[in-house]
């Protein structure tokens, strides 16, 4: 091995690596929780893992300007995405596109340098189709990655706030306001859904620190992007606009909320008979057959053959 493939490899070794990190980094938990468990606790000093966060921020900000949208992250669409994705820390979009850019220069890289170690005999166009394949793969799978965080994220909400609407009907209908209720909720939700609980403790939070109710709750929706949850707020508005009660509006809103999940079930166990055709036709039918026919085609092969060489 020459001393040119060594530094190539090493080089493939830190990009690599780096974006490993990088893309760590991002899944951490919001920073600020981080940091008011700290207070709490007593130690104002920064976590080890936020400055490692902030470093690598700094340090992947230059090249992150290759992958970052032209308009800017505040007036594109993916700063509500994070929101979607409940990704809150500040050094988290910087190094998301700084590990989208190592991702679509390394990959490549790697790619390279794997097929001249294993002896590739790929020339031409087939090896420059293979590093493109390579680095549509970096270039979209950080994407890709947020699409299915903003989804789990969205269908655990969903999934939950039929039941804490239910528990919300029931502390309004003893007597708690909205607030209250929200609160009681939020504790009690956190066991099963800390998801949904940390959005209503981000409401209590915004109506404590003076925020209109009607614009707090309009931030829940726009935080969670969940069509329940925005209709939730609707309702509210509308209730508290023309004084009706809130507990039955509720109450209704509930059990919209768990026909509409049940009938997304019914619909996902209609689908299950379309989605396993395709793997029984070329997955299991085929061995099937294999398996039933493959004897007697055997023993038609030795018995036949013979017979039609005798007759000639």
């Amino acid at each position: 091995m020459t001393t040119l493939q060594i530094a190539f490899l090493v080089l493939v070794f830190v990009v690599v690596v780096a974006g490993v990190l990088g893309a760590t980094a991002v899944m951490r938990p919001n920073a600020a929780q981080d940091r008011l468990r700290e207070f709490t606790a007593g130690d104002a000093r920064p976590a080890r893992s936020d400055r490692w966060v902030k470093w690598f921020a700094n340090v992947s900000r230059p090249i992150g300007k290759l992958s970052a949208p032209e308009e800017g992250f505040e007036k594109s669409s993916l700063k509500l995405r994070f929101a979607h994705a409940g990704i809150r820390n500040p050094a988290a979009p910087t190094v998301f596109f700084g590990v989208k850019t190592l991702l679509t220069l390394g990959l490549p890289m790697l790619a390279f340098a794997g097929m001249s170690l294993a002896g590739s005999t790929l020339r031409g166009n087939n090896l420059l189709m293979i590093i493109l394949l390579m680095a549509c793969f970096g270039y979209y799978g950080p994407n890709a990655w947020l699409s299915g965080k903003v989804t789990r994220r969205q269908r655990e909400i969903f999934e939950s706030f039929p039941d804490a609407l239910d528990l919300m009907t029931v502390c309004v209908e003893a007597g708690l306001g909205t607030e209250s209720a929200l609160m009681r909720v939020a504790e009690d939700m956190q066991f099963k859904s800390p998801v949904l609980s940390e959005e209503m403790r981000l409401v209590n939070l915004e109506l404590r620190a003076g925020a209109d109710r009607e614009k707090a709750l309009r931030n829940f929706a726009i935080r969670t992007g969940v069509d329940e949850v925005d209709g939730f707020v609707t309702m509210i508005s509308q209730a508290e606009r023309f004084g009706t009660s809130i507990a039955a509006s509720l109450r209704i809103h509930a059990d919209m909320l768990r026909t509409r999940r049940r009938q997304k079930a019914e619909e996902a166990a209609a689908k299950i008979a379309l989605k396993l055709l395709f793997p029984l036709m070329f997955c299991i039918f085929p061995s099937l057959m294999v398996v039933l026919m493959g004897p007697a085609m055997i023993q038609v092969y030795r018995l036949l053959l013979p017979t039609f060489a005798g007759g000639r």
